[in-house]
């Protein structure tokens, strides 16, 4: 029991370093900011979209046994190409770039200006390589020694700000609507995708301490679920409220990363820079680190071990080295419709997972995920109807579609099922 709990928490600050990486650094504190009063609102609703769908994500890999089997309804071809669309969007083409670009605009250059970027990439991503190549030990390296110098520094710019606001809350609220708002930044950290990768790796390193059966496993991932869920509620909780408690100096014009850095000179001064400075780096090094990891994991088994483990962290380090040189701003940019269509489909697989035992066979999913993705393509298209959709205002104009085709896919199995 002992080693049970010492494993849990191990795999669990491990899955919270995972999760909290560059975008959860920059959207909280803009979130609050953007809502005002009404900012633990527009929390709850990020919390939701966030960790909320993402720890959801990882019970439904859990229950079906790995990310493959949520998806295998869609068919060979199709899941395969849905999975790959994720593991890029979370791998090298958008979140692993943003690591590095996160890290050398809020943590060196505030610092250190003048570096030159490409030197930089090239830098960080050997230094994620080197962590990467005893893929068995990425979590413990992650979990034991990463993850507890980050909460500290988190915790101290936390509790500094608490006992001694920047500025009152205001009555002001910058945004139309504090649910959408929230749901956005939710989206934009790319928890959920994440998790679809993540649980992978959660799995093997549950089974590499000796939990082979199902059920200790499923304690396990519990545990470690509860335990992250609990510390980025504490942090992302912290944050929004630190960015609510600048509103009297800033509005919606200002830059997410300068927002930040401006907060933690406000509380701590130069030798807080440093300090956040340390925090953005840790962030991003655990979250790169896992990134890589379960990214090359996913890409060797898709060419039948042809590409080895080791060879394909070298080519995602490498892609992501220049990737990163585009910019923070410019990869946040294309995230955002790309992370609009492959979101809903992904969403509708991993809700009707906890529904299977009701399903008649693979017709709802299929076609709940078709409609997901028909209908959020449309919209990332600005075709005009989609704004009249139920729900599109907070982001959800593809869950009635969705639901549509679910209903027809679960009408047609029944009448071809036997009986």
């Amino acid at each position: 029991m002992r080693r049970t709990r010492r494993d849990i928490f191990v795999i669990g600050f491990a899955l919270f370093s995972m999760f909290f990486g560059a975008g959860n650094v920059i959207f909280p504190p803009y979130l609050g900011l953007s809502c005002g009063r009404e900012w633990f609102s527009g929390f709850l609703w990020y919390y939701l979209a966030d960790i909320g769908l993402a720890l959801a994500a990882l019970f439904a890999i859990l229950r079906r046994g790995g990310p493959q089997q949520v998806t295998q309804s869609l068919g060979g071809r199709a899941s395969r190409l849905l999975m790959t669309a994720i593991v890029l969007c979370i791998g090298p083409m958008l979140a692993i770039p943003r690591t590095a670009a996160t890290t050398y605009e809020m943590a060196l250059s505030p610092l250190v200006p003048g570096v030159d970027p490409l030197l930089f990439s090239l830098l960080f991503f050997a230094l994620i390589a080197l962590i990467c190549l005893r893929r068995s030990a990425v979590v413990d390296i992650v979990g034991k020694f990463l993850t507890p110098a980050l909460l500290l520094g988190l915790l101290v710019l936390i509790v500094l700000g608490a006992a001694d606001p920047i500025g009152p809350v205001p009555e002001r609220v910058l945004v139309e609507s504090v649910a959408a708002t929230g749901i956005e930044a939710g989206y934009q950290t790319m928890d959920v995708l994440a998790a679809m990768i993540f649980g992978t790796i959660v799995l093997k390193s549950a089974a590499d301490k000796g939990h082979s059966s199902p059920k200790e496993q499923a304690r396990v991932v519990a545990g470690a679920a509860l335990v992250a869920g609990t510390a980025l509620l504490a942090v992302y909780l912290g944050l929004t409220y630190l960015g609510v408690t600048t509103s009297r100096f800033f509005d919606l014009s200002v830059q997410r990363t300068f927002l930040m850095v401006s907060i933690v000179r406000s509380l701590l001064g130069t030798p807080g820079v440093w300090l956040f400075s340390l925090i953005v780096a840790l962030a991003c090094v655990t979250t790169a680190a896992a990134l890589v990891s379960s990214a090359a994991d996913y890409f060797s088994t898709l060419f039948r071990e042809k590409a080895s483990y080791v060879a394909m962290v070298v080519l995602v380090c490498a892609f992501s080295a220049l990737a990163a040189n585009f910019g923070l701003d410019a990869i946040v940019a294309l995230a955002a419709p790309v992370l609009n269509v492959v979101y809903p489909p992904t969403l509708v697989l991993v809700a009707l997972s906890f529904l299977d035992r009701f399903l008649p066979g693979p017709g709802p999913e299929r076609l709940g995920a078709a409609g997901a993705f028909a209908a959020s393509l449309l919209t990332a298209l600005g075709v005009p109807f989609t704004d009249a959709l139920p729900l599109a205002s907070m982001g959800f104009g593809w869950l009635l579609p969705a639901a549509l085709c679910a209903a027809l896919g679960w009408i047609m199995e029944k009448r071809h099922s036997p009986g």
